[in-house]
């Protein structure tokens, strides 16, 4: 009789850790850890700070309306349109840079090369003495073919086409040379007109507040 009671009791006891394991069953269920996968979020971010370069695409943008003008009667076109006028203040010394740093903001935000042309009033850039001493007919081809951009002395701007953009670097020279090539700037400019140099200088001579 007394082992029959004894019986039960070794039931009870094995109910027991079968019911524990359960309950550590329940404790892996938490262990698929999603922490890593917030890092992935992370990523998107990277291309986050290359969003500023879209300001530069403003520009073109605004171009890009008149782009059609100088496809047309060029001269005709650029006259009926005023072009936008950017100031970038430089001195004599470092205008010339100014203008470079320019072009390359407006090639980076897409502008083609032949949508540019470069005005110096002082030294001529670098690039315009390379071409011209392979002879002035071969310099001159190169503004005909229209693929590129074409960097011109103030003193022989005149023969040049008009493009959507002028970018003028008042770079030192005469006088006269500033007071000739930004009225001539602003004509052959479509779209955009750039000026680097002194302000009080260049609206002394556009006669407007730039």
């Amino acid at each position: 009789m007394p082992l029959i009671p004894e019986e039960p009791q070794i039931h009870e006891s094995a109910q027991g850790p079968r019911a524990t394991p359960s309950s550590g069953r329940t404790a892996p269920t938490p262990r698929p850890v999603p922490g890593p996968r917030p890092a992935a979020p992370s990523r998107p971010g990277r291309p986050g700070p290359l969003r500023p370069a879209p300001p530069t695409q403003r520009t073109p943008r605004d171009a890009a309306a008149s782009k059609p003008g100088p496809s047309g009667p060029a001269a005709s076109a650029a006259s009926a349109a005023n072009p936008q006028i950017q100031l970038i203040p430089a001195s004599a010394e470092g205008a010339l840079d100014a203008a470079d740093e320019a072009v390359d903001l407006l090639l980076e935000s897409g502008r083609a090369p032949g949508d540019v042309l470069v005005i110096t009033t002082g030294l001529p850039h670098p690039w315009a003495e390379h071409e011209l001493s392979f002879g002035d007919p071969s310099y001159w081809a190169q503004h005909d073919a229209g693929d590129d951009v074409f960097y011109a002395d103030a003193a022989v701007a005149s023969r040049a086409a008009s493009r959507p953009v002028v970018v003028v670097a008042v770079n030192g020279g005469p006088g006269t040379a500033a007071a000739a090539a930004l009225p001539l700037a602003h004509a052959r400019a479509g779209a955009l007109l750039i000026v680097c140099g002194d302000p009080q200088q260049i609206n002394g001579v556009l006669g407007t507040g730039v």
